[in-house]
């Protein structure tokens, strides 16, 4: 496939989805004539996953449904190889804080490194998002928090479910 500047690519681990995902998915919806939301298979920097890449594929795609050009995959190679494999010229990550930044400009570094011809694009959380993160959606979920307002009804209902256990 011939690269195209309108196609992205949004990584992450997803494990799982929160609305600053979809909020972050949705407006690069908006720029993009194409994002594909790519699930990490096995995250290095988190270690495993609570749900597998099946159930969090599953959980973007409900999520995203309603965005008639993002498509989701799971990846388990370089996000630079797989965004040139699927002819996509940007990566979409979305920032809610320093910490974010200070790790994405690392990755930006090593990305640009092995792809000069990829773009990061970053995405400044929504304010309302800006503290939704998908560790601290789980550990409240662990302890019976309330969490409706921060992942879909689906997936509160299989974390509760998988923490239950």
């Amino acid at each position: 496939m011939a690269p195209d500047n309108r196609i992205a690519i949004c990584p992450g681990s997803y494990d799982p989805i929160t609305y600053g995902h979809i909020d972050v998915i949705s407006r690069a919806a908006a720029m993009f004539d194409k994002v594909i939301v790519a699930v990490v298979n096995l995250p290095v920097r988190k270690g495993n996953t609570l749900f597998s890449a099946e159930e969090r594929v599953a959980f973007v795609e409900n999520a995203t449904r309603e965005l008639g050009n993002v498509s989701v995959e799971p990846f388990r190679s370089l996000v630079v190889e797989f965004a040139r494999e699927r002819g996509a010229k940007a990566i979409v990550k979305g920032l809610r804080a320093i910490s974010d930044f200070e790790y994405e400009l690392e990755m930006n570094q090593l990305n640009h490194r092995q792809a000069p011809d990829v773009e990061s694009v970053y995405l400044m959380a929504s304010a309302k998002y800006s503290f939704v993160r998908s560790s601290g959606v789980k550990e409240l979920a662990t302890f019976g928090g309330n969490i409706d307002d921060m992942v879909p009804s689906e997936v509160a209902a299989a974390l509760k479910e998988r923490l239950d256990r």
